[in-house]
């Protein structure tokens, strides 16, 4: 079973799994809007700290609104929860201990007592915990998590224009997590010094950092995340030994020195849809497969702690 913005595959899911989405902000909606198209799902409901924001996109879908979380827990198996950064321990915890399924927006957490505490409440109630790395789709069906070797070098670049969401952490916690989790999945190896800086242009956190990470396996890193920047940038560099593998995710294409067999994400199927198009239909869908079939999901409460460390790491050196 998978979901596709282009379509729908086969299913191994017999009925509808009851859903919910907690946080109806910008990217809540966009939960919303893929649960309700995705054949396994029976979106239910939807809880907001702002009522007003809830009732407008339930109306919308035609779902209710739940001002209680105890009573939206009662009627779901599954839930989104794409509340700020600051609170999605609380809300991934209560609806572990309620016995539903989670997919909680990055970061997992803010500290890695918490997100321990949420890898072992799924473990200990057999429940799905997934963590929205959504990139990470985009990488597998590059091929690049499939090479083997690490790259020698990487140079990452994403940026864009100030929007105000997400303004309860850093730049660090809201765009350069995508590039941590992929990160830790071209290169094994630890890291063993980190150098950062960052400026702040609005609110208390910063909005544009500067890191360089080094590996014990040679790797260097570079990175550069900002939400201050006037043009949108989302560019990926890694050096191989037997060449390059370059990506502009805006502009769509990848350049490719290396031995290695990619395919372009870019390339959509016979709809003309891709995975590069609608990395969140498929992280659901994933997350929905998970539920249906028992097998892992795609990204791990495992994989993004560690993605949570390094954030924390070079959090620690600005």
């Amino acid at each position: 079973m998978f979901y596709e913005a282009s379509g729908v595959m086969e299913s191994s899911i017999s009925q509808k799994i009851p859903v919910g989405v907690v946080g109806c902000g910008f990217f809540g909606k966009l939960h919303a809007e893929k649960y309700a198209a995705a054949p396994e799902a029976h979106l239910v409901g939807l809880h907001d700290a702002g009522v007003g924001v809830a009732q407008g996109l339930a109306e919308h879908q035609g779902v209710e609104v739940f001002t209680r979380l105890e009573d939206l827990a009662a009627r779901i198996e599954a839930v989104s929860i794409v509340a700020p950064a600051c609170h999605h321990y609380e809300l991934a915890s209560f609806f572990l201990r309620s016995g539903v399924h989670v997919l909680v927006e990055k970061p997992i957490a803010l500290s890695l007592a918490h997100a321990d505490e949420l890898i072992a409440l799924a473990e200990e109630n057999n429940l799905v915990l997934q963590v929205g790395h959504q990139e990470r789709f985009v990488f597998a069906d590059f091929g690049l998590l499939a090479r083997e070797g690490a790259p020698q070098s990487i140079e990452v670049c994403r940026a864009g224009p100030f929007t105000g969401r997400s303004m309860d952490v850093s730049v660090v916690f809201d765009l350069m997590m995508h590039d941590l989790d992929l990160l830790h999945q071209v290169v094994s190896g630890r890291i063993v010094s980190v150098e950062a800086s960052g400026q702040t242009v609005h609110g208390e956190h910063q909005d544009e950092v500067k890191a360089t990470l080094c590996f014990d396996d040679g790797c260097v890193a570079a990175l550069l995340a900002s939400r201050v920047r006037p043009q949108r940038q989302r560019e990926m560099k890694l050096d191989y030994a037997d060449g390059v593998i370059e990506i502009d995710f805006i502009n769509r294409w990848i350049k490719n020195s290396t031995g290695a067999d990619l395919k372009s994400a870019f390339v959509g199927d016979a709809s003309g849809q891709s995975i590069a198009d609608d990395p969140l239909g498929y992280s659901i869908g994933a997350f929905l497969d998970s539920i249906g079939t028992g097998k892992p999901p795609v990204v791990t409460g495992q994989d993004a702690r560690r993605a949570l460390e390094t954030a924390l790491m070079i959090s620690a050196k600005l």
